[in-house]
């Protein structure tokens, strides 16, 4: 009963999170520049998933958490795609996702740039063989940018959309 009221009633001591990670950072503003460089406003994002095992967006979904917080660095996801600037694709595509992928891609606003997230979007995984698999987002898509990696970590991801960006403000 004592270590239930202790419990209770002492402080609790716990470990000091760290308050960010200075190299995501040091990324994400240098990629806030550039997205202000290239398109005057901050960068909608919406991403598609077509028939992955969900670790590539669990990753997206990371870097909306209170850690990495991409929004403060001008991007964020949107639900529509007629919203967006940019379509992210994760896993293989499978047969019966096909057509929605490809509806996806024509709702979006010109200009469009496709991203395919992870292995399996890329075309590069155990499961682009299979029977109901068309393959990697490319055999549907123009693909501007491949992210490799099963799944990529956030700060993978932060600094291939900052290459992104910084070949688009060079054109």
């Amino acid at each position: 009963m004592k270590n239930v009221l202790n419990n209770i009633f002492k402080p609790k001591v716990c470990r000091q999170m760290p308050k960010g990670d200075a190299d995501f950072d040091k990324l994400g503003f240098a990629l806030k520049t550039e997205i202000h460089a290239v398109f005057g406003r901050s960068l909608a994002i919406r991403a598609l998933d077509s028939g992955s095992d969900n670790s590539a967006e669990i990753e997206l979904n990371n870097l909306s958490n209170p850690y990495y917080d991409i929004e403060r660095f001008g991007i964020s996801f949107v639900a529509s795609p007629r919203h967006a600037d940019i379509l992210i694709v994760t896993g293989a595509v499978s047969q019966n996702m096909a057509i929605a992928v490809r509806k996806t891609f024509d709702a979006m606003p010109s200009p469009k740039l496709v991203i395919a997230l992870g292995d399996d979007a890329c075309g590069s995984s155990i499961v682009c063989g299979g029977y109901g698999v068309l393959g990697g987002v490319d055999k549907i898509l123009p693909v501007d940018l491949k992210i490799p990696g099963d799944p990529p970590e956030p700060i993978q991801i932060i600094t291939a959309l900052l290459g992104l960006m910084r070949s688009l403000g060079k054109k």
